[in-house]
């Protein structure tokens, strides 16, 4: 990180921010904020190290405690393009359709993606920002991702499956789209209404038949 690309003003900002939430969790943005729909600004050092450091560690502890796989700067009001993202698995869901796997804790800056391959899948998803709801959307199964950590280090990485959708959420993030907006827009449900009628059905067959949408 270049300290010569500090914004002071910006840091001085989250640094209050972080203070005010110091004992607590930061909010989380909701559908309809602006910040929600602009196009991040690419992250070249506006926090200083200290400041980064300490907004990731309240970042990760957001996104676990709401609890989700991922959470992205623009979700906390801050419009710059980098997320956390962290998931992890267990044998219980091994032969899961969806698809998951170990994906640690990870801090992606500026990140970008692009498919691998032409299959496609569609799965319930969900977002921190339109809480209490979900639906169906369409996402790449395999895309080479890239992205810059905390320390500066580029990253290429092949990721497949869930891992893959939640890089390709929280990216999407970042240019302004939430997953609704390419969503089938007669999946959405709100969670219990998912739990009730289709039991959180990994492959959503009979949503799609009696909701009227396709998969």
């Amino acid at each position: 990180m270049n300290h010569s690309h500090v914004d002071l003003a910006l840091n001085r900002d989250v640094e209050r921010l972080l203070k005010q939430y110091k004992d607590t969790t930061l909010p989380i943005v909701e559908a309809g904020d602006p910040v929600l729909r602009a196009q991040a600004e690419p992250f070249v050092g506006q926090l200083s190290k200290k400041t980064m450091t300490k907004l990731i560690e309240a970042m990760r502890k957001c996104m676990l405690e709401a609890p989700g796989v991922g959470l992205a700067a623009p979700q906390i009001g801050l419009s710059l393009a980098f997320a956390v993202v962290e998931d992890h698995t267990s044998e219980e869901y091994d032969d899961d359709p969806r698809e998951f796997a170990e994906f640690p804790f990870h801090v992606i800056i500026n990140p970008v993606y692009e498919p691998v391959g032409e299959k496609t899948v569609k799965f319930y998803e969900g977002c921190l920002s339109v809480p209490g709801f979900q639906a169906v959307r369409k996402r790449h199964l395999d895309i080479m991702a890239h992205w810059t950590d905390e320390e500066g280090h580029r990253h290429d990485e092949q990721l497949h499956g869930w891992p893959a959708r939640i890089f390709q959420h929280e990216t999407d993030h970042l240019s302004g789209e939430l997953y609704i907006d390419k969503s089938e827009i007669r999946s959405l449900t709100s969670d219990e209404n998912l739990d009730d009628y289709w039991s959180y059905d990994p492959v959503p067959e009979d949503a799609a038949t009696e909701l009227g949408f396709t998969l």
